[in-house]
């Protein structure tokens, strides 16, 4: 007789072949995370009149701006062209995040979700 709730000789269908597959993708995630927060993203505006570079955690490590840049009379065109560099090496995080990110094979479907 079985035991109620339970499952003779372990768990049904290979359970424990996916959840060996969850951990193993886990530990890719994790790694492509780790690689990702230890790169730089350098990305320019006004002709690289600015240069911004952040790590892959976010954060803004340098900025760099030519002396032509640095206009008092204009001091709108260099906030704007900062913000455009910024915005445009947080996009190169993004996208870099995206791309190193393991795929599930078959996408959620074969966990039911």
């Amino acid at each position: 007789m079985a035991k109620r709730g339970g499952f003779p000789g372990g768990m049904p269908g290979g359970m424990g072949n996916l959840m060996k597959q969850a951990q193993k993708m886990q530990k890719q995630m994790e790694e492509a995370q780790k690689q990702l927060e230890e790169k730089e993203f350098t990305a320019a505006a006004g002709g690289g009149a600015v240069q911004v570079t952040v790590s892959g955690k976010r954060e803004v490590l340098k900025v760099k701006l030519a002396e032509e840049a640095v206009d008092p009379d204009d001091v709108e065109m260099l906030e704007d062209m900062i913000v455009a560099a910024v915005n445009e090496a947080l996009r190169q995080v993004d996208e870099a995040s995206a791309a190193g990110m393991p795929r599930l094979p078959g996408g959620f479907g074969g966990l039911g979700l």
